[in-house]
């Protein structure tokens, strides 16, 4: 049996709980994502995508249901614990890039390092140099970020996701804002990262095309997953 990552049973997401004015966006959410699955997530705007991915990124608590990231329970961890393990066990990578314009593409990929650790060293800028190489980018580390193109941009994204060595990446339509030959170039870095690594990969996207190379594809409709 594989190795389970991320589990959700009976997940539910409530807001202004208790007030006129409460709204459930999230119903009885079961969801299981294994070691090395790449699960593409899909469904109209509004119908609970981000919220779900808010949940499954630790950037926000369930109002009932039960979430485990590798075996362990969230709702059993206080906030300090929940910040540690998001950083340690998951990547993101979002559909506007969020590089600090200013920086190099090294730069923006050594900066969880940074943060986690809390000074450089030549261990982190070795490590930026290698992962930006992984994503065909070895000659443009001292590039300032906002003298890449869009693809490039991208690719600095999802080297910066895997700086951390995450078990789990959440890619937020991570090409909504590309043309179809960069989104297609970034999506198989991400699948060629998911082969490569095992690492699990949950893809939020609109592009069909992209969620049928995925491993499983899962509907979010009404607040409701289905397969």
């Amino acid at each position: 049996m594989a190795d389970e990552i991320l589990r959700l049973e009976k997940v539910c997401k409530a807001y202004n709980v208790g007030l006129p004015t409460e709204t459930e966006v999230l119903h009885d959410i079961d969801l299981r994502l294994d070691h090395g699955e790449f699960l593409a997530l899909m469904g109209p705007s509004g119908s609970g995508k981000s919220t779900l991915l808010n949940i499954v990124g630790l950037l926000d608590r369930p109002t009932s249901g039960r979430l485990t990231i590798k075996g362990r329970d969230i709702g059993a961890l206080d906030d300090t614990e929940v910040t540690h393990l998001r950083g340690h066990t998951i990547g993101f990578v979002f559909q506007y890039h969020l590089l600090i314009s200013a920086f190099t593409a090294r730069e923006n990929v050594m900066m969880p390092l940074l943060v986690d650790r809390g000074f450089p060293s030549a261990e982190i800028e070795n490590r930026a140099s290698g992962l930006l190489a992984q994503v065909g980018l070895e000659k443009f580390g001292d590039n300032l970020a906002n003298n890449l193109s869009g693809g490039q941009q991208q690719r600095v994204a999802v080297a910066r996701a895997l700086a951390m060595n995450p078990d789990l990446v959440l890619a937020d339509e991570p090409t909504g804002n590309l043309d179809t030959k960069s989104a297609d170039a970034v999506f198989e870095l991400m699948r060629q990262v998911n082969r490569d690594s095992g690492t699990s990969f949950l893809l939020v996207t609109h592009n069909i095309d992209l969620a049928r190379r995925c491993d499983r594809i899962l509907e979010v409709v009404d607040g409701r997953v289905r397969a």
